[in-house]
């Protein structure tokens, strides 16, 4: 995955609650097992017509916001089923960091797995945010500080260490095991020796 050190975008608001992982990426996409072409299917229903057009009056078909890397989402983001395509699909749009109230937690747990880093807020830090997403105003994240920055103000957030690890070193579940090979080798080498037994099964 790709190191989370700083982040700095105009942010997409979408105000809506209980954004599910269906909303995010509908099932007619989650065929393919590969991380990326799922970003021009992001909330697919809500991008696009009934003829499959892009719909002028969403937020992320709109400049500047079809670029934007900063989504601002109302509580619950990621509801329903625990698709790993949903993050997949952020993460191939472009967006790298989502901030919300509350997420649900596996859909949580995949943005660390996917190089996406998730961050609550109380709502009334968000409310400002919004209001630099409405005058297309950037915003800066500083992951090792823990902090957002915006105008002359600042607002720290919350991460356990580990997952914060993770996204500093770029490090996805497999890559955390990684490095930890020298230390499994000799508990492996440890076990042949007093339980040799084990292996000769």
């Amino acid at each position: 995955m790709d190191k989370f050190l700083k982040l700095k975008s105009i942010p997409a608001h979408i105000s809506f609650i209980n954004i599910d992982t269906d909303m995010i990426i509908p099932k007619q996409f989650l065929k393919t097992i590969k991380r990326t072409g799922l970003g021009k299917s992001l909330f697919y229903e809500m991008r696009y017509d009934e003829k499959g057009n892009l719909k002028s009056d969403f937020t992320l078909n709109k400049e500047p916001f079809k670029s934007s890397k900063i989504l601002i989402t109302g509580k619950n983001f990621g509801c329903g089923s625990s698709r790993e395509h949903a993050p997949w699909a952020l993460l191939d749009f472009g967006i790298r960091c989502i901030i919300s109230p509350s997420f649900a937690d596996i859909f949580y747990n995949n943005c660390f797995n996917n190089g996406i880093l998730p961050i609550k807020l109380e709502e009334q830090f968000i409310n400002e945010l919004i209001s630099y997403s409405k005058r297309k105003e950037e915003i800066d994240i500083d992951l090792s500080k823990q902090q957002i920055f915006y105008g002359n103000k600042k607002i720290d957030f919350d991460i356990e260490p580990d997952k914060k690890k993770r996204l500093l070193e770029g490090l996805d579940q497999i890559g955390m095991s990684l490095e930890k090979v020298s230390k499994i080798s000799s508990f492996e080498e440890k076990v042949k020796k007093t339980k040799p037994w084990l292996y000769n099964i």
